[in-house]
């Protein structure tokens, strides 16, 4: 791992606005940028009362806007939501306020229900147009001639790094084709992970984008002083997640002692199979369970994620992850 990074998705405590949320995004990037965190993404969702970064570009630029050097971007845009050219519009903006700074992973998921896709498509194809909506928005970012038809305006010329993200092996495929990134979304789906990192890095084919493959993996992370306290604080992702399972979203619940009087056990052990490739505990139990995502899968970088009630906590475990990242993180050669 040369790099480690964070996914976050403005989490809604239960006591809390949207508008706490926002602020708590800011707060954490700037907390990332301080130590040692390489990006900071966030994801688009909808119609989801527990998630306030919706409108995704507006959210990253509010970032961007409040950091100076950390990278920040989508993990991702669900493309299929939006025409490529407003995305390139939308992120050629961001690229141009903050150069050399904004990222686009892009998903193929509609991140939300279909009922709440219809309302955003308006119209609802039945066909796949994933890749060529792909190279589309590709096209608009390149250095295009002054006479092209329809351009990205801003946009064109401005090569903002293009991201594909999974959780199937369909993503994988895609971006060893076309020679992108790949982001795996093993913090919530890990059981494709393993084969979808080979065929990615064994498909790959190197590109104008990349000369070899670059993969990153998610895991959630939530470090504490002790084990206990980090299980107690933990439960609230375990209990927002068993509700949207069952149907019921909801704002982050307040953590509880005993999940097992919230969940049923079927349903709370479908959840933490979900969320195992993670990490949770003090300091210590933190760097062995990394230690060993890492050494299992040899992630190019590391994306950390995790939702936590307390937002002074929720601080305070990833400044706990970024210690032991920073320990983990393999150090660039002497020349």
């Amino acid at each position: 791992m040369h790099k480690f990074s964070l996914l976050d998705l403005s989490p809604i405590p239960e006591g809390k606005t949207a508008a706490d949320a926002l602020r708590n995004s800011v707060e954490l990037a700037q907390m990332a940028e301080a130590n040692g965190y390489h990006r900071f993404w966030l994801a688009e969702h909808h119609n989801m009362p527990g998630i306030a970064s919706a409108a995704t570009a507006v959210v990253i630029g509010h970032v961007a806007g409040a950091t100076s050097t950390i990278r920040v971007g989508a993990g991702g845009i669900m493309l299929p939501n939006h025409a490529p050219l407003v995305v390139a519009e939308q992120f050629g903006t961001l690229a141009s306020l903050y150069p050399g700074r904004i990222d686009l992973g892009l998903g193929r998921a509609p991140g939300t229900d279909m009922a709440t896709a219809r309302a955003l498509r308006r119209h609802m194809a039945p066909d796949d147009t994933f890749p060529q909506d792909v190279q589309e928005l590709l096209a608009y970012f390149a250095d295009e001639a002054e006479g092209g038809r329809v351009r990205a305006i801003p946009g064109a010329g401005t090569h903002v790094p293009v991201w594909i993200l999974g959780s199937s092996l369909y993503g994988a495929q895609l971006a060893a084709h076309y020679g992108l990134p790949y982001a795996f979304a093993s913090h919530f789906a890990p059981d494709m992970l393993e084969d979808a990192l080979s065929i990615y890095r064994a498909q790959f084919q190197p590109s104008r984008y990349l000369d070899q493959p670059y993969a990153v993996m998610a895991a959630g992370v939530c470090a504490a002083a002790s084990d206990e306290e980090a299980q107690y604080l933990r439960s609230s992702q375990y209990l927002a997640f068993a509700r949207l399972r069952t149907g019921r979203p909801g704002k982050l619940p307040y953590p509880v002692e005993d999940l097992s009087s919230e969940i049923p056990a079927p349903v709370l052990a479908q959840v933490k199979h979900a969320l195992s490739c993670s990490a949770t505990g003090a300091p210590e139990t933190v760097h062995v369970q990394l230690q060993h995502l890492l050494d299992r899968h040899k992630p190019d970088e590391l994306m950390v994620t995790g939702m936590i009630h307390d937002h002074k906590a929720r601080l305070r475990s990833f400044e706990i992850a970024g210690a032991v990242l920073r320990d983990l993180q393999v150090k660039p050669q002497a020349a």
